[in-house]
């Protein structure tokens, strides 16, 4: 007789062996409908995804769908290897952990211990902050000049990769605010050098692959090497085309490694099972970052904290150029899932993927729609404006079609399952119905991701009209040019639909105006609003919700 742990909520209890493994497995059919969604969800000949599942220390599912290779037609199997992106940050946060409970660091520990010529504010962030990306040092992926420079294609140094962002401002002072920065990856990496005198991923190989056999996690600068690694894709205007180059240096501790869905299964066992830190490490790997306000953030040290089908559950993301991951591990059902894709732009987002693939394993699938063939006439009196307590959502019809918008978003187009349900397709979770409250009014019953508390938001009334006005060509010639942002390249052009936005590698946004110097983005509650001297343009702001985003014109565009 042994003591388990009965799974799905129920106490422990004493019972033989022989049932611990039967008595709580996923559902009897969860392969061949965790078979059938990856290969409706993915194209066979495109790139798709990897997928596996660990259900109590087994793996319940293995699969791929796809290709990892376009050119060479070879198949995504779960030995294929992807780019990691952002699950890199998981074995950086490791080795740091481990690193203190050596006594070689402590999490309270200042950036300028280790860094000392860091500049401050940034050099009073301490370890933790680093961790939890409550430090406020600038995220390198969000500066124009850097990611726009084309040096993202060429092998760089930490140092001079420390460089590109030291001596920007920083978000907010340290421990005060939560922003993701890469940047403070970047600097746990260096930290780790500092401390072992090799190179960050040489810690990683020699700490964490070899002990626990991981034999495809490995520094990205090597994939080349790798026979099963995949290739990268976007999608550009519905075509399909290899993801821009970038030397995998470049993404440092904060993305750099590379692996395959069968690998990272065995990892996320070894960590969550006390294989890789001790109880307390954990304990603070996953436990919400504190500000110094008292208010906290569901983000651990390289681990989100959320919700799945109502239970605790650990996940994060991991996109570079070219590949799209997602993983998910719910504790109190010793349940692992893992998507990798090998698209910037996959055909299911690999975080919808995972979620779906954990809710059939957990024996509670998502609600499935089907298009209705709803007259609009049926449509029409539930349209308008429904606003709560955050703002508001606007569901209307536009060229026979229906959307929703939310305060601050964009145009989302939304399909008719019928009886008065709505649902936006398979690259979301969301779906709502629009009810009569005991008055008789409309009620907006949305649920966000699928879960089981919705938002409730009430009809105030309809849409009101939006007046576009008249300018002349010769005054919107005046605006067309490239500008620069924060984000990267703008450019306003002329076509058939008058003045339009584009942002790199998306298709053109008509500008519709309402005065002679401001525009209102269609499709999106967002506004352009250009500047000028008496000489020229010189630059545009662009609004959307809270977000504001300051252009300026390039001389040479």
């Amino acid at each position: 007789m042994t003591v388990v742990l009965v799974r799905r909520g129920i106490a422990a209890a004493a019972i033989g062996v022989l049932f611990a493994s039967a008595a709580w497995a996923v559902p009897a059919d969860f392969r061949a409908k965790a078979d059938a969604y990856l290969k409706s969800s993915y194209p066979a000949d495109g790139p798709g995804a990897a997928v596996i599942v660990i259900d109590d220390g087994k793996v319940v599912y293995a699969g791929g769908q796809g290709l990892a290779d376009l050119s060479a037609k070879r198949k995504i199997t779960p030995a294929t290897v992807f780019r990691l992106g952002s699950l890199t940050k998981q074995f950086t946060a490791s080795v740091i952990l481990q690193l203190e409970q050596e006594g070689r660091l402590s999490l309270s520990d200042p950036v300028s211990k280790f860094l000392p010529d860091y500049p401050k504010p940034g050099a009073d962030a301490t370890i933790a902050q680093l961790l939890n990306h409550t430090a406020g040092i600038k995220n390198y992926t969000e500066i124009s000049s850097w990611m726009l420079s084309g040096r993202r294609a060429q092998p760089i140094t930490t140092a001079q990769l420390i460089d590109v962002f030291k001596n920007e401002p920083v978000d907010f002072a340290p421990g005060t605010g939560w922003h993701y920065s890469n940047s403070g990856y970047v600097l746990l990496g260096a930290i780790i050098e500092k401390i072992t005198g090799k190179p960050w991923y040489e810690a990683v190989d020699r700490r964490l692959a070899k002990p626990l056999g991981l034999k495809t996690i490995r520094y990205g600068v090597e994939e080349r090497s790798m026979p099963l690694m995949a290739s990268g894709y976007s999608d550009e205007g519905g075509k399909i085309v290899a993801a821009r180059p970038l030397h995998m240096s470049n993404p440092h501790a904060a993305g750099s490694l590379v692996g395959s869905v069968e690998d990272f299964g065995r990892w996320a066992e070894a960590l969550h099972k006390g294989k890789v830190l001790s109880a307390a490490s954990y304990a603070r790997m996953i436990a919400p970052a504190k500000l110094a306000d008292g208010t906290s953030e569901p983000y651990g040290f390289a681990q989100g904290l959320g919700k799945l089908r109502g239970r605790d559950a650990i996940s994060h993301g991991g996109e570079t150029s070219g590949f799209d991951d997602a993983v998910t591990y719910i504790p109190s059902e010793d349940l692992f899932v893992a998507v990798f894709t090998n698209s910037n732009d996959p055909a299911v987002p690999p975080s919808i993927a995972r979620a779906k693939i954990a809710a059939m394993a957990l024996g509670e699938p998502y609600p499935e729609f089907k298009k209705a063939a709803v007259p609009l006439s049926q449509i029409e009196p539930l349209l308008g404006i429904y606003k709560d307590e955050d703002g508001e959502r606007r569901f209307f019809e536009k060229d026979g079609r229906l959307f929703t918008r939310r305060s601050g978003g964009s145009d989302q187009e939304v399909f008719a399952a019928g009886n008065d349900h709505f649902f936006y397709g398979p690259a979301t979770l969301a779906w709502f119905e629009v009810r009569r409250d005991p008055a008789g009014k409309h009620v907006m019953t949305m649920y966000q991701d699928a879960e089981q508390v919705p938002e409730m938001s009430a009809r105030s009334g309809p849409i009101p009209a939006q007046s576009v006005v008249s300018v002349p060509r010769a005054t919107l010639e005046h605006f067309v040019g490239s500008y620069k942002t924060g984000r990267g390249p703008v450019k306003i052009a002329i076509d058939d639909r008058g003045l339009t936005i584009q942002l790199a590698r998306q298709s053109p946004i008509a500008l519709l105006p309402t005065s002679e110097s401001e525009f209102r983005v269609e499709g999106m509650d967002a506004t352009v609003t250009f500047h000028s001297t008496a000489a020229a343009v010189t630059g545009f702001t662009f609004k959307q919700g809270r977000q504001e985003i300051q252009a300026e014109r390039d001389p040479g565009g």
